[in-house]
């Protein structure tokens, strides 16, 4: 499923998030850090169908605080500052 679908901004694979959370991480020029889980928004019922807010919960990655803009692009890693 294309990730404008599920309405994620950045979508990445292979690190556990969850062990970043609260942790300063950068992404191209930029610098995030992960505050809480996003939890799926009433448009997944559109776009997903019935049962699809349902469906994402628990799956829906994590918000982050932008603490520096920058660029970012496709194949950027995400590496941990500290």
């Amino acid at each position: 499923m294309a990730p404008e679908i599920l309405r994620r901004n950045l979508v990445v694979s292979g690190i556990n998030l969850a062990a970043l959370k609260g942790r300063e991480v950068q992404v191209g020029e930029a610098i995030l850090r992960f505050t809480v889980i996003c939890a799926p928004c009433s448009r997944m019922e559109e776009a997903l169908g019935q049962g699809g807010y349902s469906a994402v919960r628990g799956h829906g990655g994590w918000c982050a605080e932008v603490l520096r803009p920058g660029r970012v692009k496709l194949g950027d890693a995400v590496q941990p500052v500290d």
